[in-house]
């Protein structure tokens, strides 16, 4: 039951109704029960013992944590050790046995070996594996820091791990910021209510209408590259950075509206990714939540280490200070952007495109900087001058368009293979003569598909002032009105749905 079909919809306005009618003390309650309801609707009824098990290890783990006396630091080291163990075990079994097998048949390949060296596993993966590991391990660390309150009620723990809304494609949580307003009493407020249905309408506006027509362009290049080389690559690269940005944006625009409606506030995930002036811009912009996961669990604890604490001494010592600190932040920048690429998903495109890649673009910018500048003095531009931060977003967009190539493409080799045919092939006319409409999208579908990218551009413009609904709520009441539902018939008059179609799964949802 995907969250843009008919039946998550009346299963949504049922959820709602009943919500805001039973006693307030069986609100969390009852969200549990539907989120329950909600995984095993989804066809995952024997794989909810996954997150089942992970939020019993963290229960577990967190009443032992809070047990030991701070004096037990071996003891209570071990307790965290376990409790990381069998959460980051389940994901390594169910999503990298394969990625592991897959390496290890490739280096034999290379060697001489013909055929396959291990045979791979299937394994049911369950929703939201990732996102709801990374939560609850969040959890269970900032317990061992006391910087979070332990959760002495399993259920209630375990309606912050299964939470359905974020279960689906996140935002990843922290508890100590986000975990007590899940038990929290919400009485209802007409205006959280109706703004949260107003971002509902925004996110399918973003999925059904954009990102499903992006997507019949980007398949059918993608599936045939070979017969679509040079422009058409670009082309489709370009459409696959916006159907990205559509497809996941538009799902936390749905989640956060659903969760608004219910008093529930979510962390933003986004925040206008494509007017970034640098990669590293651009990842503080994009899936918001899972880059401050990594700094705060991974990138900060790998710096603080005793290896990397003596690595930045010696080689302060060698090359300055200023560079051995920079070196150095370096190389644990690359254990960060290694499990970021990790993180989504078993596959060596995946490790590249959206994690080595972009660490090897943070650490180009960061060294090129200093000479750019000198470069720009020489010239007499201004450094934060329009033109200059135009190019800049336009370099970063290009950059990023590189990454979800590897992203979006079968293979490391397919994608090696797309960039040598979009390069070594001329042929700028097919934007010109219509061989674009032989992609999927017809005159019309097209002409659809640029006018809904130009109303997003132009309310990502305003969200760079603001709220855009903040400013909407300020207009008199007719034109809230016909705004909103201009928006709600755009998307039920051109949305990509009904008898005979199904929209696809959100993108992030497979991780």
């Amino acid at each position: 039951m995907g969250i843009t079909s008919f039946y998550f919809l009346c299963f949504f306005a049922a959820m709602l109704i009943l919500y805001y009618c039973i006693p307030k003390k069986f609100q969390w309650g009852f969200l549990l029960l539907c989120s329950v309801a909600y995984y095993l609707l989804t066809g995952n009824e024997l794989l909810i013992l996954y997150p089942i098990v992970s939020v019993s290890a963290c229960y577990v783990g967190g009443c032992m944590l809070v047990r030991l006396p701070a004096e037990k630091e071996k003891e209570r080291k071990l307790v965290l050790l376990m409790t990381i163990l069998v959460n980051i075990g389940i994901l390594v079994v169910l999503k990298y046995v394969n990625f592991g097998i897959y390496t290890i048949d490739g280096i034999a390949n290379l060697f001489g070996n013909s055929g396959t060296l291990i045979e791979t596993v299937d394994f049911l993966v369950p929703l939201g594996v990732s996102f709801y590991t990374f939560s609850l391990l969040g959890y269970v660390v900032d317990v061992y820091y006391g910087i979070a309150v332990p959760q002495k009620n399993y259920l209630k723990l375990m309606l912050y791990g299964m939470y359905f809304p974020a279960i689906i494609s996140g935002p990843i949580l922290k508890y100590r910021e986000h975990g007590e307003q899940f038990f929290a009493s919400h009485a209802f407020d007409y205006r959280q209510v109706t703004r949260g249905l107003q971002r509902m309408v925004w996110g399918f506006f973003k999925k059904l209408v954009i990102a499903e027509r992006l997507g019949m362009l980007v398949n059918t290049v993608y599936g045939q590259y070979a017969d679509y080389p040079g422009a058409y690559i670009w082309v489709a690269t370009i459409c696959y950075a916006f159907q990205l940005y559509t497809d996941f944006s538009g799902c936390m625009d749905i989640v956060l509206g659903l969760s608004e409606s219910f008093g529930i506030i979510l962390p933003e995930n986004f925040t206008t990714p494509f007017f970034a002036k640098s990669v590293a811009e651009y990842w503080r912009r994009w899936h918001i939540t899972l880059g401050v996961w990594m700094k705060d669990y991974v990138f900060y604890p790998v710096l603080r280490s005793r290896f990397f604490t003596n690595l930045n001494r010696s080689w302060k010592e060698r090359f300055g200070k200023k560079k051995g600190k920079q070196y150095a932040t370096f190389v644990a920048m690359f254990i960060l952007w290694l499990t970021v690429g990790i993180w989504h998903g078993g596959d060596w495109k995946f490790v590249i495109g959206s994690g080595l890649l972009h660490w090897f673009y943070i650490v180009m910018e960061e060294l090129l900087e200093p000479p750019c500048e000198k470069l720009m003095q020489r010239l007499h531009m201004d450094p934060n001058g329009k033109v200059v931060n135009v190019i800049r977003v336009l370099r970063t967009f290009f950059l990023v368009c590189i990454g979800d190539l590897f992203f979006r493409a079968a293979s490391v080799g397919d994608a090696f293979a797309m960039l040598k045919a979009a390069v070594t092939t001329w042929n700028p006319s097919v934007l010109w003569n219509g061989s674009l409409l032989q992609l999927g999208l017809d005159t019309m579908e097209m002409i659809i598909t640029i006018a809904s990218l130009l109303i997003l551009y132009g309310v990502s413009l305003l969200q760079q002032k603001g709220s855009v609904r903040d400013r909407i709520a300020e207009k008199s009441l007719p034109v809230r009105w016909i705004i909103w539902y201009a928006l709600l018939f755009y998307v039920i008059l051109l949305g990509c749905y009904g008898p005979g179609y199904s929209a696809s799964e959100f993108i992030y949802q497979g991780f």
